[in-house]
Parts: structure tokens; C-alpha cells; sequence
């Protein structure tokens, strides 16, 4: 399907906004892959530039083979132009990533997202290996770096070596400190510096960020559009308000809750977000009623 704010073909398919897409479920907790569909399809219909499925918020950890390909494939056909489908190919094992990717690469997809190694602390070594059996494939490599959950740092410095090994092409910068921006600048001038965390996005496209992979557009894809355009034009007037506005709901995202937390705020937006697979369990009723109180006074202040 062609959209219109969007040229079909896009020469770096990781740049603009690219929604970590959750995945709706059935009240058994199988996956609604036609309920998927129309979400992918909406959100590029109200702003988006494409979907990272598979992603965390895509809960990939609970799927099946069977149905991390699917999700996969699915992604493909409803956003109606693979460049605009990055999915996450992490796993425990390198071979594993590798074969995610040639998953991805089959179906189309433009680009994939991939953390280091997960399953214990890497070295430098390990993380390079890593990254360069996966970018053997062919398709441009996105690192995300999660210090917080992974326990592996991927550093500015660690970041210009796995660029200048031709491993990467940019980064999902998730470790919170905006200061970083700068010295990954700095170290890899050519390296794209994508927002990973939704509550510093007005901090990091201020410092030159390219893309945004997100988590609240899958509630509020067109205000959350409108501020990302905003903050990397450089145009506080219109960005900041919206910031300041969106913030108490952006939080949710750097927060370990924030799969629970989205989808609730989907449900409130009239969108499907339902349940999580375990472990992941529903908000408590303290978190429940604050994700709440904040969803709804951003719908009531218009915000969609």
C-alpha cells in the first residue's frame, strides 16, 4: 500500500520513526496476527515512518519460532514496503542472530536491530564477533545498546570500533545518558545516532539523533509524530509544550513495566493492547491507576 506522507522507497530505511510495535494477543494469549496487521498499517497511516517488530515491546522472548517469523512476515506485508520493517533478530546465540536475519532478509526487511550478546558479560571481543557474523548477512546492522538489562555497555568508543568494522550502520542509544550523544558524534561522525528511550527524545534529537525507535506512538502515534519532527528541526516553540505534555507517559517507556504499561495506554486510546505472556504480569493497581491518570489526561488534552 502506498502512504502519502512518505516517498515509497527510502535510502536509509532505520532513519525517522520507527515504532517498536506491540503485539496484540488473544484473550488465550495466542497471537492476533490479523489484529497485528491493522496496527502496523495504522500506524504508518497516522505518522510513522515503520515498525520494529520483535522488538522487547514485541515480547519476542515469549514467541515461538514459528511465530517470530510470522510476526515477521506479517510486518512485511501490511507496512507494504520492507524498508519500512526493521526486526529485532537478538538471541543468545550469534548463529541464532545470524539465521533472524536471514529470516528478515527474505521477507524483505530494510534493516534489523540487534543487542550483543545477552546471556552473559561480553567482552569486547565477543561483542565484535558478534556483530560481524550477524552483518555478514547483508542487511544494515542497528546496535542497541541496553547497559541496563543486558549488562553489556556498548560505549562510545565500542560503538566507533563495531562501525569502523563495517558491523553497523547506527545505534538504539537506550542507556539514558544524553551526554553520550556527543563523544559517539565525535568518535563516529558517520555512525546515526537513533533515540532508543522515549523520555529523552527532545535530549537526543536536539543532539542530532536520525530516527526515533519508539514505544508511545503505538498509542499516540500522531502527537508523538508531531513531536519528533519538532525536536529534530530544532523547534522548541512547538516541541517542548508537547515534551512536557507527553512526558509523564513517555517514563513508562525506560520503566521495566513498560510493555504493561503500553499496551494499557492503547486500551484507554481505543486500540488493541490487552494482556502480556508471562512472566511479564499485569500492572500493579497503584501502577495501573497512574499509567492511567496519565493516559487519559493526554487524550483529554487532545493528544491521539
Amino acid at each position: 500500500m502506498a502512504h502519502e506522507h512518505a516517498p515509497a522507497h527510502r535510502a536509509h530505511p532505520w532513519h525517522g520513526i520507527m515504532v517498536a510495535t506491540a503485539l496484540p494477543l488473544r484473550d488465550d494469549r495466542s497471537v492476533d496476527l490479523d489484529a497485528y496487521a491493522e496496527h502496523v498499517a495504522w500506524l504508518i497511516a497516522n505518522g510513522c515512518d515503520g515498525v520494529v517488530p520483535n522488538g522487547s515491546l514485541g515480547e519476542y522472548q515469549t514467541l515461538t519460532d514459528e511465530e517470530r517469523g510470522q510476526v515477521v512476515r506479517t510486518a512485511v506485508e501490511a507496512a507494504g514496503d520492507g524498508a519500512r520493517v526493521m526486526p529485532g533478530v537478538s538471541a543468545y546465540g550469534s548463529a541464532e542472530s545470524r539465521r533472524w536475519t536471514e529470516q528478515a532478509a527474505g521477507a524483505g526487511a530494510g534493516s534489523v536491530l540487534l543487542l550483543p550478546p545477552n546471556s552473559y558479560r561480553a567482552d569486547e571481543r565477543a561483542v565484535r564477533a558478534h556483530y560481524a557474523e550477524v552483518a555478514a548477512v547483508g542487511l544494515p546492522v542497528v546496535a542497541y545498546n541496553n547497559p541496563l538489562d543486558t549488562k553489556v555497555d556498548l560505549t562510545p568508543d565500542l560503538l566507533a570500533r563495531l562501525h569502523g568494522d563495517g558491523s553497523i550502520v547506527a545505534v538504539k542509544e537506550f542507556s539514558g545518558d544524553v551526554r553520550r550523544a556527543y563523544e559517539i558524534a565525535e568518535l563516529a561522525p558517520e555512525l546515526d545516532l537513533l533515540i532508543g528511550a522515549d523520555d529523552v527524545l527532545l535530549e537526543l534529537a536536539l543532539a542530532g539523533a536520525v530516527g526515533w525507535i519508539a514505544g508511545y506512538p503505538n498509542a499516540l502515534p500522531r502527537s508523538c509524530a508531531t513531536l519528533y519532527r519538532a525536536a529534530v528541526a530544532g523547534d522548541l516553540a512547538v516541541a517542548l509544550p508537547l515534551y512536557k505534555s507527553l512526558h509523564p507517559l513517555l517514563r513508562w517507556d525506560s520503566k521495566v513495566e513498560f510493555v504493561q504499561a503500553i499496551k494499557l495506554s492503547m486500551d484507554l486510546a481505543g486500540r488493541h493492547g490487552g494482556a502480556t505472556r508471562p512472566p511479564r504480569a499485569p500492572l500493579t493497581p497503584e501502577q495501573d491507576a497512574v499509567v492511567r491518570a496519565a493516559t487519559e489526561k493526554a487524550i483529554a488534552e487532545g493528544h491521539a
